[in-house]
């Protein structure tokens, strides 16, 4: 339905009790980065980052933390390294939703750098602690995507602005069900979170085991609103599933006017934004006097007359444009003695998702990267995607972002060592093949696949055995550079006799 989608800009209301009163508990991967062994904190599973990560230096921070997962961090150089990702592969379960979390603690005398976050080709966000580090406070980022593949990688890289070693202290990803923010597309669109709070509740915040996928609900009140605490409800559920600790609170007036909440807490950029608000009745009306108001997002209708129950109602958008501040006025109908209230909200930032390289580019180009001994080292997550970030080296097609398929592989100069791997031949859509001035052994593949290969650049490596004759049968070869090896035999009789190639194969060779 195009209702999805708010182009009348009126949201969808949720008025149902859970299919399921006990969800199945769900699955974590919870990566403490830069530590070396495992924890177990709060019943839950820690575990080292070593194994989803070949790359990075791992360090022990001197401040004293009370969160053990604070207490190391995982840096990467930025000599050298600027628009260069290094990822986390982390195994999933493919089409899965998952709720990744990233959260960093600097702990460092100086301004802590900023620097990107990507989750597969998709850029997630910039990462700036700046403001919590001041405060002595880690910082943390919460996005929902789909798994596309068998892995998922999250990326840390920087960028033009990043002025020294970005760093990572932790990496959650905790499976959703499917029916948590499900009116999302997800194969087109992921979802960053902006604010989470749980409205008149003062406490630390709200987390597992109290919501089971571990979201966090902060605190938010306003000064000038009264708040009901340790209400007696009887909310039934939601699709999303908020946990009923944050139906214990509200937020509402002291009589009946409208009540004006500049939720979220910040200036939002020009943007669409997925927003859910929570309601329930706390046994102050009655079927006479029912809890009704109207919600209305900076003076816009979000929903009209809204009737709020013990079983709880949830009313939200999944694309509604949001920009600067934000004002959410409730307002009972007139003539009426309704107060209006409210316990919670979510509000995401809404991501097109960046698309994939083409699974055969990607398998072919890991099995490259197996050949080699000393592969590149941001070599990790999708090759093409984000386009600023892709791997070194690698270029890409400029077509459908679903379909990203690798054009040209550029290597020269790269200290490289290893083999050349027949699977160069599966990289099929490739006009342009340089390896030279390398360290690279061993044989030259059959590379006849590649029907549009105009260039292939492998001099002064150490490759042997003899020149394949099936290099002849690429109709459009226009340039083979193969001097400077220690290849034996004879030049193929189709080399020496192709029209319009450029054949270079002296020095070196016998």
């Amino acid at each position: 339905m195009r209702l999805l989608f708010l182009h009348s800009l009126f949201p969808l209301i949720i008025l149902f009790p859970f299919t399921s009163q006990n969800p199945h508990p769900p699955r974590w991967t919870l990566i403490d980065c830069g530590a070396t062994t495992s924890s177990i904190i709060g019943d839950r599973h820690w575990l080292p980052d070593t194994n989803y990560i070949s790359y990075g230096t791992p360090k022990t921070l001197e401040t004293i933390v009370n969160d053990v997962t604070l207490s190391t961090v995982r840096t990467f150089p930025l000599s050298g390294n600027v628009n260069r990702k290094f990822c986390y592969q982390v195994p999933v379960f493919r089409s899965a939703k998952y709720l990744v979390r990233t959260t960093y603690f600097y702990g460092g005398n100086r301004s802590p750098p900023v620097f990107d976050q990507m989750v597969d080709g998709t850029f997630w966000s910039p990462v700036n602690t700046t403001d919590d580090f001041m405060n002595g406070l880690a910082s943390y980022y919460e996005g929902i995507f789909v798994a596309g593949g068998k892995n998922m990688s999250v990326c840390i890289a920087a960028n033009s602005f990043t002025d020294a070693d970005p760093f990572i202290s932790a990496l959650e990803l905790v499976i959703l069900e499917n029916s948590l923010y499900n009116s999302t597309d997800f194969s087109k669109y992921g979802l960053r979170l902006v604010a989470r709070h749980s409205f008149g509740y003062n406490g630390s915040i709200i987390r597992f085991p109290d919501d089971l996928y571990d979201r966090f609900w902060e605190p938010f009140g306003q000064s000038n609103n009264p708040i009901s605490t340790f209400r007696n409800v009887s909310v039934s559920g939601f699709w999303n599933l908020p946990p009923l600790k944050v139906f214990q609170t509200d937020m509402k007036k002291n009589k009946s006017s409208p009540m004006e909440l500049l939720w979220p807490p910040m200036s939002l950029p020009k943007s669409t934004y997925y927003m859910s608000l929570y309601f329930a009745e706390d046994h102050g009306s009655s079927e006479e006097n029912p809890r009704m108001f109207s919600v209305t997002v900076n003076n816009v209708v979000y929903y009209q007359n809204l009737n709020v129950t013990q079983a709880g109602v949830m009313v939200f958008a999944n694309q509604w444009p949001l920009n600067g501040v934000t004002k959410i006025t409730l307002t009972p109908p007139a003539g009426s003695n309704v107060i209006p209230l409210i316990n919670a909200g979510e509000v995401f930032e809404v991501l097109p998702v960046g698309g994939r390289t083409l699974t055969r580019d990607v398998a072919a180009l890991e099995r490259i990267k197996k050949s080699l001994d000393n592969p590149p080292v941001d070599w990790n997550g999708d090759p093409c995607l984000p386009l600023d970030y892709r791997w070194s080296g690698v270029t890409c097609s400029n077509g459908p972002s679903e379909r990203m398929r690798v054009k040209s592989l550029n290597l020269t100069n790269m200290g490289l060592s290893g083999s050349l791997s027949p699977s160069l031949a599966n990289l099929t859509a490739i006009s342009d093949i340089w390896l030279g001035n390398n360290s690279l052994s061993g044989a030259i593949p059959n590379l006849s696949p590649l029907k549009f290969l105009k260039t292939l650049h492998l001099e002064f490596n150490r490759l042997n055995g003899e020149i394949p004759p099936s290099l002849g049968d690429i109709r459009i070869l226009s340039e083979l550079f193969l001097q400077g090896n220690n290849l034996t035999g004879q030049v193929p009789r189709k080399l020496k006799e192709k029209s319009g190639l450029e054949l270079r194969i002296s020095p070196g060779n016998q």
